[in-house]
């Protein structure tokens, strides 16, 4: 105990050590007891912190006291049931200790005994040898009749196969099999398994196994031609169809006997109604390729109508008859739908990656969209639904293909539209160097047949797309109207080579009578674009709006424009030398050179009204244009200078009176408010009247309202022609033109940008000398 524990030290008393030795023992002691100090501590010092609580000190001390003695007598009741208990456990303990013991020297007992024994057990393998051997002789004797019967059996299952009569020869074979899992089954709960005598079972069984192959060929050949035989005699299909639901059931038990007695027969699960199934799909693959005969070309269409008759047909009798046979559950009306719709996907498949011409596209598009799906000519006819599930199988082919097929056919039509277009432009070209003048109809408007032609061949490739989609149509309209854009521009080039015969010596005989034909078309030809786009607004279901594409727009007023100049450069052309006698002696001695011109404007404006509205408006709008602006430019290339008010006066009459005659003859002609042109002369003719020269600016500001184009330029000419405009109004008038210009409008027809002013002559500083 001293090497134990630490002596205590001089002058400790013994209470002492023991309170230190226990303090270093349990250290959570020392820790709990100086926090119950520290408590007391503080609650002592809070109750007397008042002197008048010393008063109340005796029953704090009662009321502790007794709170302690009440934790005291606690504590030992604890105390004591603790010690009852371990007592109690102490007692349990020994007695355990005491029955381990006991069966310890009954163990060693046994394993004395069991020794002494272990020669006696050597001779019971012997024993157990005998016994296996009873059990297969007692299993053989037992099955000895049904053994020496299996030649006998087999012989008469092999006739029954031959002769078809399958349900006869199906029950021998179940029984020769019930002999053989019988066998097996003793030998396996007798422990024979993987034995000599299970070979020689199996081996003389195995004969069972060929007669299941003969009657699995015989079954399969009839389920093949099952569509033929429940046309015929459907009792040998139902007779196959009973023994492939004997088989199910038998396949069942047997899974159902392995888990029970660990033992499955050999040969099993046979899994003939999954064969049968698969056995179905060979014979429908096989009956269309035998189908597929060379359809390239021609035969395609009869080709795919001749699948569709069969295999409406076919369907016709799995409906009718086969489904009589088969059990619901099968399904067999779905499953040969399944069949068929994918042998014909994968035989349209093959069809669309031939080199096929446009004609046999539309055949196969045709036939997918209108004939397979469509009612009542195929899986939705009559004499199907609504048995027939049309939604399972899907398409004939994937959307991505469709797509490609619609725009290789589109492609194709493409081509064959380009061609044809080249055509008839060229035989129309011809025809415009013909003797004699072209068509004209009963209003008198010249046309040809060119607008009918391209008109009838787009529209009837729309309608005809139209028969098999809305997205075909959409794409048939967009590459209509694409080649029809690139066919104007080669319209158009056509026409500029036309007006350039003009020039050469050997012109048409008619050529302004073909230009007049060639805007016909052109209008007809807008005609043609309105319906397309309209047939692409009704297929985009959009909002009516009947705005032409921008490029086949522009493409059309080119061509449109194009023409309507060339017959107006015409008209100018012979205007020419008449303009160059403006503003001539005679002319302001009252000759009637604005008559010659009315006059040569009235004859070309004849050939005008043989144009269809509005091109005829646009003819007459665009002559006086030019007319005009030709008019104003000879006033000031001419540089008249107006030496008194009386010349300038008679100026202005003399224009004024031109402007009126143009007015005239242009109202008479049919054209709607000529005053917008015709104002133009009228403007010039009042600036150069005007008296009182501090007006001008306000007369110049009323001319650049009216048209905006005009520039500091004209202005500086026309009051030259005023000859007494001072320098310092000049100034003026060009300071408040340049403050006042402001944008044309979009719809302003331009005059004066197209007049040029040539620039004035600087003087020249250095006197003029000859060169050396």
């Amino acid at each position: 105990m001293q090497g134990l524990y630490p002596q205590p030290q001089q002058g400790m008393s013994a209470e002492d050590d023991t309170l230190k030795r226990q303090d270093d023992m349990w250290p959570e002691l020392e820790k709990a007891e100086k926090l119950a100090r520290g408590a007391a501590l503080k609650w002592a010092s809070g109750i007397f912190y008042h002197p008048d609580q010393l008063e109340r000190l005796g029953q704090y001390r009662k009321r502790e006291t007794q709170r302690t003695s009440s934790v005291q007598s606690r504590l030992k009741s604890a105390v004591q049931s603790y010690l009852e208990g371990v007592g109690t456990g102490l007692g349990q303990l020994k007695a355990s200790l005491d029955d381990v013991r006991a069966v310890r020297r009954t163990l060693v007992d046994v394993c004395e005994d069991w020794q002494n024994k272990v020669s006696g057990f050597e001779g019971l393998g012997q024993l157990r040898s005998l016994v296996s051997d009873h059990v297969q002789l007692a299993t053989v004797v037992h099955n000895l009749q049904q053994v020496f019967s299996v030649p006998e059996v087999v012989s008469e299952t092999r006739q029954l196969i031959e002769e078809r009569r399958l349900l006869e020869a199906h029950a021998k074979l179940m029984e020769m099999e019930c002999w053989r899992d019988s066998i097996l089954q003793q030998l396996h709960r007798a422990g024979r398994q993987n034995t000599e005598g299970e070979q020689i079972v199996l081996s003389y069984f195995a004969v069972v196994g060929r007669l299941n192959e003969e009657l699995a060929k015989e079954l399969w050949d009839v389920v093949s031609c099952g569509l033929a035989l429940v046309k015929q005699d459907p009792s040998l299909f139902v007779s196959a169809i009973r023994i492939i639901e004997r088989e199910e059931r038998i396949d069942q038990a047997a899974m159902d006997g392995q888990s029970q007695h660990l033992f499955l027969p050999p040969g099993r699960p046979k899994n003939l109604r999954q064969t049968f199934f698969k056995v179905i799909e060979q014979s429908t693959t096989a009956q269309f390729r035998a189908r597929q005969t060379d359809t390239k070309g021609p035969g395609l269409a009869n080709h795919l109508a001749v699948l569709h008759n069969n295999i409406l047909s076919d369907l016709k009798v799995v409906k009718h008859l086969m489904v009589q046979c088969c059990p619901p559950q099968y399904n067999i009306l779905q499953t040969y739908v399944l069949l068929h719709h994918s042998c014909l996907s994968g035989h349209l498949q093959d069809i669309i990656s031939w080199d096929l011409e446009k004609s046999e596209i539309y055949t196969v598009l045709s036939w997918i969209r209108h004939i397979y799906h469509s009612r009542p000519k195929m899986l939705t006819h009559p004499d199907l639904s609504p048995d027939v599930d049309i939604v399972s199988p899907g398409p004939l082919i994937s959307q991505d293909a469709l797509e490609q097929l619609q725009n290789k056919y589109v492609s194709a039509v493409r081509v064959a539209v380009s061609d044809w277009m080249q055509k008839a432009l060229e035989a129309e070209v011809n025809d415009w160097y013909r003797e004699e003048e072209p068509e004209s109809d009963h209003e008198g408007y010249y046309h040809s047949s060119l607008p009918v032609i391209v008109t009838q061949m787009l529209e009837e490739n729309v309608q005809v797309a139209m028969v098999i989609s809305d997205s075909l149509r959409d794409q048939m309209v967009t590459m209509a109207l694409q080649e029809l854009e690139s066919f104007l521009c080669r319209f158009r080039e056509a026409v500029i080579s036309y007006g350039k015969e003009r020039q050469k010596p050997s012109q048409p005989k008619y050529y302004l009578l073909y230009l007049l034909a060639a805007v016909n078309n052109c209008i007809a030809f807008r005609r043609c674009i309105q319906w397309l786009q309209q047939q692409g607004i009704q297929g985009s279901h959009g909002d009516g709006c009947s705005k032409l594409p921008h490029p086949i727009d522009t493409a059309v007023d080119r061509a449109t424009k194009k023409g309507c100049r060339l017959l107006i450069d015409e008209m100018l052309s012979e205007l020419q030398p008449h303009f160059v006698q403006l503003w001539s002696t005679s002319w302001f001695c009252g000759s009637d050179i604005i008559d010659t011109i009315c006059t040569v404007l009235e004859t070309h404006c004849s050939y005008f009204t043989h144009i269809r509205e509005p091109i005829f408006q646009f003819m007459l709008s665009e002559g006086l244009r030019l007319v005009i602006i030709d008019y104003v430019r000879t006033l000031v290339l001419r540089k008249i200078v107006c030496k008194n008010p009386t010349e300038r006066e008679r100026l202005s009459d003399r224009m004024a009176c031109d402007a009126e005659k143009l007015h005239e003859l242009f109202c008479n002609l049919g054209m709607e408010e000529p005053d917008h042109l015709t104002r133009v002369i009228s403007s010039v003719s009042e600036l150069v009247k005007l008296k009182d020269t501090s007006l001008l600016s306000l007369e110049v500001s009323c001319l650049v309202a009216n048209y905006p184009d005009i520039s500091d330029e004209h202005v500086s000419a026309l009051l030259d022609i005023r000859g007494d405009v001072p320098k310092d109004i000049r100034g003026t008038v060009l300071e408040m033109l340049e403050q006042n210009s402001q944008p044309a409008p979009e719809d302003y027809q331009p005059i004066f940008s197209e007049i040029l002013v040539p620039a004035p002559v600087l003087p020249f500083c250095l006197p003029a000398v000859k060169c050396g």
